[in-house]
């Protein structure tokens, strides 16, 4: 009885794809949800240390360059992803509007660039001086410090208060690509408020969507 319920099961499955005309999504666009994701980095966790390039200046950036800072954001991005493009000129807006207010913003890119030539360092840095970011993007070219920070998926925004132990992963907002949600960031910045103001971060927290991070092979 099982077997004849699972062969019906897919055969209606096979039907409505032919009918509808349902077609995978390419893997580029494929979307990578953290929600349930096991062996992430744990809240309270100590930010992990990192010494990385600025793709613009070519100087290195370490964690603890921002340590008199009350907060510090690590974003997990890159250029390709259209989950990134739908929200890069809202997130450098976000990056404005905390400048001289307690948050370090670190943005980070560890993509695979032989397999995507717009995530290469080159790439990203045309990336940062035309859309004027005003926080530094790292580009991780051995993947080591993506790893530390359990990346996933892109974006993804990792926030850790002063003492550095982890308070935030999670989403922008409710906004993707073809939703018509307004692009805000509500979620970040209720969190990185609460933050600022020594207050406990909201405890609903909705993991990041977006392309999963690409390792090297």
């Amino acid at each position: 009885m099982k077997t004849n319920r699972f062969f019906y099961l897919m055969s209606l499955i096979a039907f409505i794809t032919i009918a509808t005309g349902f077609r995978a999504v390419p893997s580029v666009w494929a979307e990578a949800s953290t929600e349930g994701k096991k062996g992430l980095l744990a809240f309270g966790s100590q930010a992990p240390d990192f010494l990385l390039p600025d793709v613009v200046t070519g100087e290195a950036v370490r964690r603890d360059d921002f340590k008199d800072q009350k907060a510090l954001l690590v974003v997990i991005l890159c250029r390709h992803c259209p989950y990134v493009k739908h929200i890069l000129p809202d997130l450098v807006r976000f990056g404005k509007d905390y400048e001289g207010k307690g948050l370090a913003i670190v943005g980070i890119s560890a993509n695979d660039p032989v397999a995507y030539a717009e995530d290469s360092p080159e790439s990203l840095k045309d990336m940062a001086i035309s859309e004027g970011f005003t926080f530094p993007v790292l580009f991780d070219g051995t993947q080591g410090v993506a790893k530390a920070y359990t990346a996933v998926a892109t974006p993804d925004f990792l926030l850790f208060d002063k003492n550095r132990k982890l308070v935030y992963r999670g989403q922008y907002d409710d906004s993707r690509p073809g939703n018509a949600v307004p692009v805000t960031g509500k979620d970040l910045r209720a969190a990185v408020d609460a933050v600022l103001a020594g207050k406990p971060v909201p405890a609903d927290q909705r993991r990041a969507v977006g392309c999963s991070v690409k390792w090297k092979k």
